[in-house]
C-alpha cells in the first residue's frame, strides 16, 4: 500500500519559514500527482498546494505567494517550502495522492506547524 511520512513541523513566530518534507512509497512516485492539505482546529481540511507529474503547481489563495511546492522524483519526497508565516497558518499540514493502482486516496499522519506572534 501506499505510504506518505510527513515531517518537518514545529513551532515560529511570525515572518519565520518552515520546510515540510513528505516521503512517498509504495507507489511509482515520478508518475504521481501530490497535493498538501491542512486543517486547522475546528476547521474543516483546506487545500493548500499540489504538484503534477509534470511539475505543474496550484496553491489555495490563503497561500499564494508565500508557499511553494516542489518535488524530488530521485528521493521520492514533495516538499512545501513555507515563508511569510502568519499565525493564522497554525494546522497541521497532511500530505495526499490519489493512486490509480488501489482506487483511493492515501494520507499521512499529518505534521503539526504552530505559527505564534
Amino acid at each position: 500500500q501506499v505510504q506518505l511520512v510527513e515531517s518537518g513541523g514545529g513551532s515560529v513566530q511570525a515572518g519565520g519559514s518552515l520546510r515540510l518534507s513528505c516521503a512517498a512509497s509504495g507507489m511509482i512516485f515520478s508518475t504521481a500527482a501530490l497535493h498538501w492539505y491542512r486543517q486547522a482546529p475546528g476547521k474543516l481540511r483546506e487545500f493548500a498546494a499540489t504538484i503534477t507529474s509534470g511539475g505543474s503547481t496550484d496553491y489555495g489563495e490563503s497561500v499564494k505567494g508565500r508557499f511553494t511546492i516542489t518535488r524530488d522524483n530521485d528521493k521520492n519526497t514533495v516538499y512545501l517550502q513555507m515563508d511569510s508565516l502568519k499565525p493564522e497558518d497554525t494546522a497541521v499540514y497532511y500530505c495526499n495522492t490519489y493512486s490509480t493502482l488501489y482506487r483511493k486516496n492515501f494520507w499521512g499522519q499529518g505534521t503539526q506547524v504552530t505559527v505564534s506572534q
